[in-house]
This record gives structure tokens, C-alpha cells and sequence, in this order.
């Protein structure tokens, strides 16, 4: 048989040539540990083109392979993959029991150890090599000594040979086994799923085996010094006598604590010099490999042995913490640390959710569209959520599709659940600014109202009451109460995004619609709102009434008289809004919303209405009937109401100078910015700038408080990017609605586009959701295009965007690059858009072909 260079067989060694690229993370990691003057036992690594020969059947000289490790050796062979998040198969240990070493061995460590250590060769080998039938392996009413002969016996009638007792063969094949397995179609789909490319290679390192049993103490163990859970420094860990590997772990019974404790027997106890330096040697590890490891050691006669270090397992508040406390104590410059946390690691700690190792009872699985997890009693109306909430019950609001009438159920309810919606529906775009979770789309899912019920696939039946659970961050809906794990804001979490804003270079703002989401927005230290939607103003507490009025008015001055009971109370909440940002700006958008959108769609509904405005059902139902439209987005909506029906936009206008006037006289700093929806003309923006600035002057003569203000535009429509020229001649800035300029530009709903988006998305149509992440191609090409027009009919505009896409990282990163001066999105994700920044501008600082700020290659298990 055709054999392979030695020279892809390296014996590690502290100057040995080796990387994680041609060798693996374990590999390289290893070399690591014997420079740093770790006792590791004798170890072989094989390339990467060295495993793939043998895939293909062409091996290496063994006998070279096994001569560092003496005669007799015994031997574990363990994968080593270039990115310890790819997996591979699962260790061998043991190799080189035969009858020969079990005669020595039993000599040496007592007959009982000797046969289990063969017997559990025998048996893996058997069902991992030689892939047999584990049932048959399996002896649980034999004596050790009948065990070890049973094993023999169903190997050679099970393989139709002998157990093999040359350990060249034994190894031949475990190593044959193992590149196999690399390369099998399961391993290759499972690996690419988690990002590996298709090429991935593995290694794999051969070690001499460190035993783990002998007469005097021996054993084996795993100690980290940091909490998996928190990242605070904590020793964790097992140690188990007389065992190999990870056994500690498994037999949590038998295995004993690594520091002294009150509650039982410990390593530091039993062994205080190996204790010792176990903690040195994570101490050097830390500082040296610079990431908080797990090792993995074993004691065999009172001799310590490190077989392994893996970076440790954490969860995502642990992530940060760890990476701050590493550049607090300048192990890693700040810079690698804001690189190392994936900002969807905040959204997790931002808000609760199920806890990984819970029982999850799934529903339905539909769009996660706003992240986090609830818990609470099913209600399927915006009413009956804020009567579970006035008794103190959390419910979760199910609903077909939310309107914006369903606003103040939305604000009482732990979560929401639609049928209908995707990524930037109105359910979607509401539960993130409020950081309610959420998940839409679940089509599979039907409401039974006459039953109060909620039916799922496979005939489930859950009625209104029952307890469900909302995990938006994974779009699934489960049964229950699954438990929880509490978002955590900790000042590792603060200081991380300090140091990130050290380092960006955009702007970021929040949208927020009411005062409570502005204090949000504060807390998360945005740097303005760069949409405040007004018209949810009018779904609080009585304006609704009172907008209903307004739309039944006959003539312009009844409007009028109306808005006039609206105008103080949305004066109150500019003035809450512009006291919170506290001088920052504030992009007050302008009202943009359907008339119908006000009024009940159900007869019951409209025959409150009628009774409320002492009028007939008739007259409700003409009006209903009248304002509604075939295709309302593209209606009567937006500046097209401004113009047609000014009295709005007159009483928005003065309510925002008047609280401008307000908190500018009692000495506080404001930033009023006023945008105007849905533009396609420049003569909208010249007529609705005309009314505004002479109610300004108004108001300033009025007041006697002087005040200046910005007035823009909100570019949702490709003719307004075509013509942002023009535009930006009376306008000061322009920011893109990037959730209707996808909509319009694809001529996609984007509450009706779910029904057939993942076949689009399966096929290649799109390659993501244009929803969801944002079309660069596309919609960047007009948001590129009404950038540089604007620029160049008034060079000191500001540009921005604000629509849902503009906290995703490839927006800001298109941002970036077309020298937009912020973006804006719902404040729960400003923390994330301020960490993608702060990446994306350092990935740009690192020289060509230089070392990332990542964490360095390391083992993986």
C-alpha cells in the first residue's frame, strides 16, 4: 500500500513547524502547553493532507509513526480541526491493549484496572472503528474477568476475525476510522451548517496515553477558573480516582471537588502539589494563550500530566466578561476584546430567554422578529391583555395580524404571537422598539374564535388562558413555562460598549415613538432619536376617541377644534421626549398613517363607535367603507395627507415648537428636527415647509423664545432618491425608511410577503429575506444614488437611515462606507449597532494580510 511523507507527521515539540491552518486548533494548542513548560505527554500530529491520504486509503509508516513512543505503547488518538466549533469524531483511547500489555499492565496496576481499561478498548474499537452493533458490547450481569473474554469472543464472531493485537494494525485503523468519518456525508453537512467551508480539513494528534489508574494516586480530571455562567473567576471542576479522560464529568457520584470543601473529600486535599500547580498552570494559560481555558489533566502515580486545553464553554454574559476582565488586566488590548463578542451575544443578555438545557415543548415554529423569551396566559385581544395586566397576570397577545389599534395591548402583554407578518410588520417593528418579544409568521397556526382557542399542527388545542411560551430570538412557540435565564447588564456589559464607542466612527440613534422609549434609548447612551413615529401617540389612553371625532368632522375648522384637545397632549409628550435626550436631537416624523387604520374593522366595534359619537351605524360604516383603500401603504398616507387634509400637520407642527419653546425657556439645550414621510416631489416638501416655518414663526413671537430647528425628509419612495437633488433644497437632511423603500422597490408587501419568501429564499431568487437584511444591490444602489444626489444639491446634508435594517451589521457597514452620518434603529438594538461599528471600523484598521484581534486558535472537545 502506497504510503504517505513522514514529513505531514510532525512530533510536537516546542520548535517543531506547525500552525493551526495545516495542523488544527488542538494541535497547535498542544505545541502551546509544551513551550509554556507544561508536563504533556509524547504527541504526534497529522496534517491536515496527511488525514485526507489516509481517507483514501494511503497510510503512513507506522513504525516511524510509533517509535518516539518506546516499545509497547499505549496510545489516543483525538481529532484536531482548524476551528473547535466544527466538531469532529470522537476520541480513541487506549490503543495498544492486547493480552500482552494487559499481562504487564495487570502486574503493574492490578489485574481489575488492567481488564477495564481493555475492555473499553475493545469495545470502542469494536463500535467506532469497526462500526459493530453496540447492543451486543454491552455486559452488565458478567464479572470483570468473564466481561474482557465475552468481548473477545463477540468481536471475533461479530468481525469474523480475532481482536486485532498488533498495535500497527490497531492503529492503522482507528486513524483509517477516523479521516473516514471527517469525510462522511453527515459529518460534511453538520460541520457546514455551522460555518466550516466545504474543504475543511481535520487533523489528528496521537498521543501516549497518560493511564489514570496505579497504586498510588491516579486518576483523572478537568479544571477551569472562570464560571461558564457569569465569567467571574471561580475554580470549577472534577477529579475521579482511578479513571481516564472526561470520566470525572460522567460520574459526578464517584468524582470528588478540586478545592477543599466542607462537603466531601478534594483534589487540593489529596494532592496539594498537583493542586498547585494545576492553578499555576491556568494562571500561565491565561496569560500567555490569552483566553481563559479548561484542561484537562491526569494523575497517574502522583504524576500530573496535562493531555489537553480547550477554550472553556460560556454563556453570553460570561462571553463579555471574560473578554473585559482579559483587557482590564492587559492580557489583550481593548480593541480584541470589543472584536471578540458577536453583538447577538447583548441581544441575549439584554433580554430573558429559555434557558439552553430546559425541555422545550415546541408549538409552532414561525419568525423570531423581536429577541428574548415570555411566559404567560394566551389572550387573543388588545382588551383582554390589558385587563390580564390591570390584574397582574402575564399574558401573551395572540392575533392574526396586530393592528395599530392593538398598541396598548402590545404595551401589556409579555409577548406577541401573529399568524401573519414578516420581519417588518407592524407586530415586528412594535415588539422591538418595545422590547416585547415576539414571533410572526406562524402560518401553521389558526384561531378558533367561537372556541376561544388557538389550533397547531397536528390538531394541538390551546385555549385563551392557557400558558404559552414566546421565544422570539428563535421563532418558536413552546408549551408551557420552560425555565428562564434573567437579562443581565452588567458593568462588563457597560464597559464593553464604552470602549466600542471609542473606536466607531457612524453615529447611532434609536427610533422611539413614546417617552418610555426614549428613557430606553438613553439608558442604551444612543445619541438621539432618528425617528419618533408620531402616530402611535394617538393610540394612548383617550386620544383615540378623540381622533375617531376628528375623522367624522364635516369641514376644516371642526377638525381643527378637535385637534385642538390633541395639540396639549401631544405637546406633553415632546416635551418629555426632548427633557430625556437631554440637548440631543430628536427627529420628530411627522403623522404618516392611513385615516381607516383609526376606525373598527368589525361590526361590533363600529356599533361602539356609533354609539360613542351619538350617531347612527350607517354613518360609521359609509365612513369606514369611504377611507378605506385597495392598497393603503401607497395611499393616503404620509405628506399626501399633510397636504390634502393640512390641520394634522398645522397642530403637530405647533405642539412641537411649542415644546420647544418650553424646555428652551427654562434653560435646558433641544434639538428639534422635523421629517416629513413618504415623499416622491420637491413641491411636497416646498408646501409643507412653508406651513411649518411660518407656525414657528408663530410660536416664537407668541413665546418670545427664540429657537432654531432642522427640517428633512424620510426617503421611502426610489423617486424621492432619483430626485434628492431637488429635494435637499428645502431640506437640511435626508433619512432613508429603508423598511418602504425595500417595499416599494422589490413591489413586495412586507406583511404578505412571508407566505412565500423561504421557497424565494430556498431557490436562489433572493438570497436573504430583503426584509430581514438589507439589499445592498438593489435598494443600497438607490439608498448610493439619493446619497450622492443629495450631496450634491446641498453638500453639508446629513444622511441617514432608520429604517429597521439600520442596526443589522451589513447595513452599518453600508453606511460606513457610503459616509452616512448615523443610523437609526429600535433602541434594544442600539447596544448591538454600536458594537457592529465599532467592529466594522476596526476590521478596516488591521493591516492587509496582519493579524486578526480575535482569539487566538486554540483545542476544541
Amino acid at each position: 500500500m502506497q504510503q504517505i511523507d513522514f514529513q505531514d507527521v510532525t512530533l510536537i515539540t516546542p520548535t517543531a513547524a506547525m500552525s493551526a491552518a495545516v495542523h488544527g486548533g488542538r494541535a497547535k494548542c498542544l505545541q502551546r502547553l509544551i513551550r509554556l513548560g507544561m508536563p504533556v505527554p509524547t504527541t504526534l500530529a497529522l496534517s491536515f493532507d496527511a488525514v485526507l491520504q489516509i481517507a483514501k486509503g494511503h497510510l503512513p509508516d507506522l513504525a516511524a509513526m510509533l517509535d518516539p513512543f518506546g516499545p509497547s505503547p499505549l496510545l489516543s488518538v483525538r481529532p484536531s480541526s482548524q476551528d473547535p466549533d466544527w466538531g469532529g469524531p470522537g476520541a480513541i483511547l487506549n490503543i495498544g491493549m492486547n493480552d500482552e500489555s494487559h499481562a504487564a499492565l495487570s502486574k503493574r496496576v492490578g489485574e481489575a484496572a488492567a481488564t477495564a481499561l481493555y475492555v473499553r478498548f475493545v469495545q470502542s474499537y469494536a463500535i467506532h472503528v469497526v462500526r459493530l452493533d453496540p447492543d451486543v458490547f454491552d455486559f452488565p450481569n458478567l464479572s470483570d474477568a468473564s466481561v474482557l473474554r465475552a468481548a473477545l469472543e463477540t468481536f471475533e464472531a461479530e468481525a469474523d476475525e480475532p481482536f486485532p493485537q498488533d498495535v500497527s494494525v490497531q492503529l492503522s485503523e482507528v486513524l483509517r476510522s477516523m479521516a473516514r468519518a471527517w469525510d462522511g456525508t453527515s459529518a460534511r453537512l453538520l460541520r457546514e451548517a455551522k460555518g466550516a467551508p466545504v474543504d475543511a480539513g481535520l487533523g489528528l494528534v496521537v498521543q501516549a496515553l497518560a493511564l489514570g489508574v496505579g497504586a498510588d494516586e491516579s486518576g483523572s480530571g478537568v479544571i477551569q477558573f472562570v464560571s461558564s455562567a457569569t465569567g467571574q473567576p471561580q475554580i470549577i471542576g472534577r477529579y475521579l480516582s482511578q479513571s481516564q479522560g472526561r470520566e470525572a464529568l460522567n460520574d459526578r457520584a464517584g468524582a470528588i471537588y478540586l478545592t477543599s470543601d466542607p462537603r466531601g473529600p478534594a483534589l487540593e486535599d489529596i494532592s496539594p502539589d498537583n493542586f498547585a500547580a494545576l492553578v499555576s498552570y491556568g494562571a500561565i494559560a491565561r496569560t500567555r494563550l490569552r483566553e481563559e481555558m479548561q484542561i484537562e489533566f491526569t494523575l497517574e502515580d502522583n504524576v500530573l500530566h496535562i493531555l489537553d486545553a480547550v477554550r472553556i464553554q460560556r454563556s453570553s454574559r460570561a462571553l463579555v466578561q471574560i473578554a473585559v476582565a482579559l483587557a482590564t488586566d492587559e492580557v489583550i488590548p481593548r480593541e480584541e476584546a470589543v472584536m471578540r463578542v458577536p453583538p447577538n451575544a447583548l441581544s441575549e443578555m439584554l433580554h430573558r430567554q429559555v434557558d439552553p438545557s430546559a425541555i422545550r415543548d415546541i408549538i409552532v415554529r414561525g419568525i423570531g422578529a423581536s429577541p428574548g423569551a415570555a411566559t404567560g396566559r394566551i389572550v387573543l385581544t388588545a382588551a383582554e391583555a390589558q385587563a390580564s395586566a390591570a390584574r397582574g397576570e402575564a399574558c401573551i397577545l395572540v392575533r392574526r395580524e396586530t393592528t395599530p389599534e392593538d398598541i396598548r395591548g402590545m404595551h401589556a402583554a409579555q409577548a406577541v404571537l401573529t399568524m401573519r407578518g414578516g420581519i417588518t410588520s407592524h407586530a415586528a417593528v412594535i415588539g422591538r422598539g418595545l422590547g416585547v418579544p415576539c414571533v410572526v409568521g406562524a402560518s401553521d397556526l389558526t384561531i378558533d374564535r367561537k372556541r376561544q382557542e388557538i389550533v397547531a399542527p397536528g390538531g394541538r388545542r390551546f385555549a385563551s388562558g392557557d400558558t404559552i411560551t414566546v421565544d422570539g430570538t428563535t421563532g418558536t412557540v413552546l408549551a408551557g413555562a420552560p425555565d428562564m435565564l434573567e437579562a443581565t447588564l452588567d458593568d462588563a456589559f457597560q464597559t464593553l460598549l464604552a470602549w466600542a464607542d471609542d473606536f466607531r466612527d457612524i453615529g447611532v440613534r434609536a427610533n422611539a415613538d413614546t417617552p418610555a422609549d426614549a428613557q430606553t434609548a438613553s439608558n442604551f447612551a444612543a445619541e438621539g432619536i432618528g425617528l419618533c413615529r408620531t402616530e402611535h401617540m394617538f393610540f394612548e389612553g383617550d386620544r383615540l376617541g378623540v381622533m375617531r371625532e376628528m375623522i367624522f368632522a364635516e369641514t376644516a375648522d371642526d377638525r381643527r377644534v378637535v385637534l385642538d384637545r390633541l395639540m396639549p397632549m401631544q405637546r406633553a409628550d415632546f416635551v418629555k421626549l426632548f427633557s430625556i435626550m437631554d440637548g440631543q436631537p430628536v427627529t420628530i416624523r411627522l403623522f404618516d398613517m392611513p385615516l381607516h387604520e383609526f376606525l373598527p374593522y368589525d361590526k361590533a366595534g363600529q356599533r361602539d363607535l356609533a354609539e360613542q359619537l351619538a350617531m347612527p351605524v350607517s354613518i360609521v360604516t359609509d365612513r369606514v367603507q369611504a377611507l378605506s383603500e385597495y392598497n393603503p401603504m401607497l395611499g393616503m398616507r404620509g405628506v399626501r395627507q399633510g397636504i390634502a387634509v393640512p390641520e394634522i400637520y398645522d397642530m403637530q407642527a405647533r405642539a412641537i415648537f411649542e415644546a420647544v419653546a418650553d424646555v428652551a425657556g427654562r434653560g435646558l439645550p433641544v434639538q428639534p428636527e422635523i421629517m416629513i414621510p413618504l415623499i416622491s416631489a420637491m413641491r411636497e416638501v416646498e408646501l409643507i415647509k412653508g406651513r411649518i416655518d411660518a407656525i414657528a414663526a408663530a410660536v416664537q413671537r407668541e413665546t418670545g423664545v427664540s429657537f432654531a430647528f432642522k427640517l428633512g425628509v424620510m426617503v421611502e419612495t426610489p423617486r424621492a432618491a432619483l430626485r434628492a437633488q431637488d429635494i435637499v433644497k428645502y431640506a437640511s437632511f435626508l433619512s432613508f425608511g429603508t423598511n418602504d423603500l425595500t417595499q416599494m422597490t422589490y413591489g413586495l408587501s412586507r406583511d404578505d410577503a412571508g407566505r412565500f419568501m423561504s421557497a424565494y429564499v430556498q431557490q436562489g431568487v433572493y438570497e436573504e429575506d430583503p426584509f430581514h437584511t438589507l439589499d445592498l444591490d438593489g435598494v443600497g444602489e438607490l439608498l448610493a444614488i439619493g446619497a450622492a444626489r443629495g450631496r450634491a444639491g446641498r453638500p453639508d446634508v446629513v444622511v441617514s437611515i432608520c429604517g429597521e435594517h439600520g442596526g443589522t451589521r451589513a447595513a452599518i457597514g453600508f453606511c460606513r462606507t457610503q459616509k452616512f452620518n448615523y443610523v437609526s434603529c429600535s433602541p434594544f438594538r442600539v447596544p448591538l449597532a454600536r458594537l457592529s461599528a465599532a467592529q466594522l471600523a476596526l476590521a478596516e484598521q488591521m493591516p492587509a494580510g496582519g493579524r486578526r484581534a480575535t482569539m487566538p486558535p486554540i483545542s476544541m472537545k
